[in-house]
């Protein structure tokens, strides 16, 4: 197409040149006519309406019969085209061919000329008109020196601004830097705008166009100047090298300065060149000159580009390191580490082969490459700003207000341990769809073909169903313990009872349990599991249970029963067979006992033939004393309701649910008599009761003089002497000792 437009616009010039001699004889045309002239095509040639009715005319105004412009002299090329018709497969095939090889031709010639025979290059000034170029150049240079000069100016006046506004919002909230960068942003390109908006009113209002008109080169100037502008203030925007304050990006004053200065004159030199100087060069001086431009230019930027990269190898390789530190050195890490140790090799190849590829085929392969770069950058920050969000969040914590801490005392760690292992999934989840996105950035598969494919819809609907069920079954897991934690510590002045403990437990337990059998098989009937052979599966293998584990069954069976009987609960005392103690977890299979000395005893159901509840209503503490055969029993008695009423002052007395119940005497042993009376108390509250009884009436005893008997062995020795008698054995009498009976008497 382009090689077509510069055949229009030579027949055209020509037949406009030879029309015009014509009609005027010898007189030369104005200079500001064959400007019109010149502008007035570029205008019809880009619009495409108007160009197609230029090509009809000139078809219907060619003489026929082949010859070129009448001159007779044929032109083989154009015999040969019109020789072949419009539509033929062959044709299209040969223009294609024809169109690479000469592409190729073309970019190998620009190469030479670039930097081979620069005589080449500047073949068309020769040609070219001498004052109109004269012309071109003042006119470009007033409007280059008014545009760069008002936004000298205007960055002036802007740079005095954005530094009064740095220092206001200097040590101030994010908030306020952030709205302090938005408006030196606006105000940055305001200045631009405005510089823009004087360069075209001083290009249309000087030259030798009249009044209101301007020349293509201008346009360009402007142009190349609005885009390379802006995109150097969004560079400024994200590092701001000359205001920290308003810098948002965590980097420090040397490497914003530094990516500022290179990325800054990057930007200038290929925009500026391919945007303004390479166009101007093709339309005034040779296509040559401006092909030599563009390498020169693309070649500076690749090279810059490698310097910056082995300037920074080592700092990246440094930053990388201690970013594996700080995690310490898992996967994640390990990977980064090797990205630090590799990765300038792989941007100098890629630049390398960025440039290869334009020298190659600027107008396909390039814009693809560029394209593809910028959709990898822009899928890999997302992904890492998303990541860096998640580490944060979750590094940060999570804490839930001091209200819901009180009733939901488990929550803040039940939530600790479940959000990270959410986190990780779609951390994990974040990172493939980064390399999915590279991946068909660079066609290397075609992702949204396969997912707009039935097969892709379906398997993508599945597993997303199956990471939706296993999602839902997990927030229901959470809201079931929540909801019984809450019921456990709804109101801190009531305590529940063990029986709700129990069957609060219980439901945990069985809630747990139905939900995860539900959501396995609902996620694998999602991802195309047939589950019924699984369901057949499970009441086999239920029914071999049945028959091989009896005493699982029996657990079952009698585990049920208690709980429908209500015999015990969580938080009672109990005797299980041999073993008692605290009931500390019970469930439909077993009970969990911890026994006076700490020791946890689980018991199977199956092994309980009799379970023993200590605190069911109310308790009894049994007192049996044992006093001496010479002891007044009254008196005895008197001394025990004495220490009850001691037992009743002290905080215990509230424990205490009725009066003494004196019993009398009970027994009579070998050296005592034993008295028996009971108390009543609370559930639970017989053993502490007990204690403080059992000192109280050692306490009054002793202060009455009441004697408790004890065994005690008394050492009887032999008699002996002289006479040669052999003396007896000693011997030794088990006694009880009664107060006063000094001579020891059995």
């Amino acid at each position: 197409m382009r090689a077509l437009f510069v055949l229009l616009f030579a027949l055209l010039f020509s037949v406009a040149s030879a029309h015009a001699q014509d009609a005027a004889g010898t007189a030369p045309s104005e200079p500001v006519a064959q400007e019109t002239a010149v502008d007035d095509l570029i205008r019809i040639l880009e619009d495409d309406t108007a160009r197609a009715e230029l090509i009809e005319r000139l078809r219907q105004a060619a003489p026929e019969g082949g010859t070129a412009a009448g001159t007779g002299a044929e032109d083989p090329a154009a015999a040969e085209d019109t020789a072949l018709p419009d539509l033929n497969i062959a044709r299209q095939i040969a223009e294609y061919t024809r169109n690479v090889a000469e592409g190729a031709s073309t970019t190998i010639r620009s190469l030479g000329a670039a930097f081979g025979n620069v005589q080449d290059i500047f073949s068309g000034v020769s040609s070219a008109d001498g004052e109109a170029l004269r012309t071109l150049a003042i006119n470009i240079g007033i409007v280059l020196v008014g545009l760069f000069g008002s936004y000298f100016l205007l960055r002036l006046l802007v740079g005095f601004v954005a530094h009064r506004i740095a220092e206001a919002v200097r040590d101030q909230s994010t908030l306020r830097r952030l709205g302090g960068l938005l408006v030196v942003t606006l105000v940055e390109a305001g200045a631009i705008l405005l510089a823009w908006a004087l360069g075209y009113i001083l290009a249309l209002n000087t030259g030798p166009i009249p009044s209101g008109q301007m020349g293509i080169n201008q346009t360009l100037l402007l142009n190349a100047f609005l885009v390379v502008e802006m995109s150097k203030l969004v560079l400024r925007t994200l590092l701001m090298p000359r205001y920290p304050p308003l810098r948002m990006v965590p980097v420090t004053d040397t490497n914003a300065a530094y990516w500022s200065f290179w990325i800054d004159r990057i930007i200038s030199l290929l925009g500026y060149a391919f945007m303004f100087v390479a166009p101007m060069l093709a339309a005034n001086v040779s296509p040559a000159a401006s092909n030599a431009v563009q390498v020169l230019a693309m070649t500076t930027a690749v090279i810059i580009g490698v310097v910056v990269v082995l300037q920074n190898k080592d700092d990246v390789r440094l930053w990388l390191t201690e970013m594996s530190l700080r995690r310490d050195n898992d996967g994640l890490g390990r990977l980064l580490v090797a990205i630090g140790q590799f990765w300038h090799i792989v941007v100098i190849g890629y630049l390398l082969v960025l440039l290869v590829v334009w020298f190659a085929n600027p107008e396909t392969a390039l814009p693809f490459m560029i394209g593809a770069t910028v959709q990898s950058l822009i899928a890999i920050a997302i992904a890492a700003f998303v990541i860096t969000f998640i580490s944060r969040f979750v590094s940060g914590g999570l804490r839930v207000p001091d209200d819901v801490r009180l009733r939901l005392p488990m929550l803040e760690q039940r939530l600790q341990a479940f959000v990270p292992r959410v986190m990780l999934i779609v951390r994990v989840v974040v990172i493939a769809a980064a390399v999915i996105a590279v991946g068909q950035a660079w066609n290397l598969f075609d992702f949204n073909g396969w997912i707009s494919s039935d097969e892709g819809a379906q398997v993508a609907g599945s597993i997303v169903s199956a990471a939706f069920i296993v999602l839902v079954a997990v927030a229901l897991h959470l809201i079931a313990e929540s909801w019984v934690e809450y019921r456990m510590n709804a109101d801190p002045t009531k305590t529940l009872s063990p029986r709700e403990l129990t069957l609060l437990n219980l439901f945990k337990n069985a809630f747990t349990i139905a939900l995860v059998v539900f959501a396995i098989m609902l996620a694998l009937a999602q991802i195309g599991v047939n589950i019924a052979p699984l369901l057949a599966g499970a009441g086999v293998v239920g029914l071999a249970i049945g028959f091989g584990a009896q005493k699982l069954v029996q657990d079952i069976i009698t585990g049920i029963f208690i709980q429908f009987e209500n015999i015990m609960n969580v938080g009672d005392v109990v005797g299980v067979g041999d073993k008692s103690g605290v009931v500390e977890k019970l469930t439909i299979r077993s009970v969990t006992i911890r026994d006076m000395t700490g020791t946890v005893h689980l018991i199977p159901f199956s092994s309980v033939d009799l379970v023993s509840n200590m605190m069911r209503g109310f308790s009894f503490h049994v007192a049996e004393i044992g006093v001496a055969y010479d002891s007044d029993i009254a008196e005895v008695k008197q001394a025990m309701f004495d220490a009850f009423d001691l037992l009743m002052e002290t905080e215990l007395g509230e424990q205490i649910l009725d009066v003494l119940d004196m019993q009398g005497v009970t027994a009579f042993g070998d050296s005592a008599i034993t008295v028996r009376a009971r108390i009543k108390t609370l559930p639970g509250m017989q053993w502490g009761v007990g204690r403080r009884y059992n000192e109280l009436v050692k306490q009054v005893f002793s202060e009455r003089n009441i004697e408790i008997p004890y065994p005690h062995v008394t050492y009887v020795p032999s008699g002996g002497g002289g006479g040669g008698k052999t003396p007896k054995p000693p011997i030794i009498e088990s006694e009880a000792r009664n107060k006063g009976d000094d001579e020891g008497k059995p």
